[in-house]
């Protein structure tokens, strides 16, 4: 459980920084040089555990890409891009709904499904999510004026449940150690990104080159990927994807205060309104055990 918290708590930050930095870095700027540099220093240490380990990772075919995609390319690239039209706060607490899409996901995928009374506690959470992304706003809910960069949070927080529920399936077809697992995921993961990095940086541009931005980048690649990735694999491995998921309701925890001491932003209502549905919900819906459906 320590490596699960040690990834929300490098995951907190990594919010706070794709939001600092949203007027610097663009989005797929980010994505793409946190990775960059998250392989370059993987690469000393991997290239011959990869190649002592390619037949186990050829036979795992298909199923590479299919994680790279989602828990590499698309998580980081929504979220950064969801850091340009809202807040930090907004970003983790909507990250809350992780144990929902996880425990939804784990149904479908692995025929785990909650008992009939947690019902009642995703459908609160989901109301604390419809008021979190409308900014408590019955009009916005009528012209579907939600902030986009929500929206854009709430489709990143389905393909990391995605991610980790397909980690946990193919973990028998995944037996490398975690180092080369996330390795080969990220340099699978960087061609997946380039052609949406290419496009953005034909666009708008790219960043200067300053202290400040290299930092914040330096802190994407080591904390945010290397350090989080590894612990939060290891922590799916031991607890499995919806115990590990729970681990998400800190992460506004952190970032709220992280925010308020590093960034000065302020907790509005629809931020303790919204966020209270959304745990009390969660919580209902995961208290009771899983029942296995064969």
């Amino acid at each position: 459980m320590l490596g699960l918290l040690v990834a929300v708590l490098c995951w907190s930050g990594n919010a706070l920084v794709a939001r600092a930095y949203h007027g610097e870095i663009p989005p797929l700027s980010l994505s793409f040089w946190r990775w960059m540099l998250a392989g370059a220093l993987l690469l000393p240490f991997v290239a011959r555990p990869i190649l002592a380990h390619r037949r186990t990772l050829r036979a795992a075919g298909w199923r590479l890409p299919a994680l790279a995609a989602v828990g590499i390319a698309s998580y980081n690239s929504l979220l950064y891009s969801a850091a340009q039209s809202t807040e930090a706060i907004n970003l983790t607490l909507v990250n809350t709904c992780l144990p929902l899409a996880t425990f939804i996901g784990a149904g479908l995928l692995l025929g785990e499904w909650p008992l009939r009374r947690a019902w009642a506690g995703m459908a609160v959470a989901a109301g604390g999510l419809v008021y979190l992304i409308s900014q408590g706003s019955w009009s916005a809910l009528s012209n579907l004026d939600f902030r986009r960069g929500d929206l854009l949070m709430l489709v990143a927080v389905v393909a990391w449940a995605l991610y980790t529920l397909l980690l946990r399936r193919w973990a028998t077809r995944l037996a490398v150690p975690p180092l080369v697992l996330l390795a080969t995921l990220i340099y699978i993961g960087i061609p997946l990104i380039l052609p949406f990095y290419l496009y953005e940086l034909h666009q708008v541009g790219g960043f200067t080159a300053t202290p400040a931005n290299l930092a914040a980048i330096a802190y994407t690649a080591v904390f945010a990927s290397l350090v989080a990735y590894l612990a939060w694999n290891n922590g799916v491995a031991r607890v499995g994807a919806a115990r590990a998921a729970l681990a998400s309701y800190l992460m506004p925890v952190f970032t709220a205060l992280l925010g308020w001491l590093l960034l000065g932003e302020a907790l509005r209502h629809y931020h303790w309104i919204g966020g209270g549905l959304i745990f009390a919900g969660l919580l209902m819906a995961t208290r009771p055990n899983l029942r296995q459906h064969s």
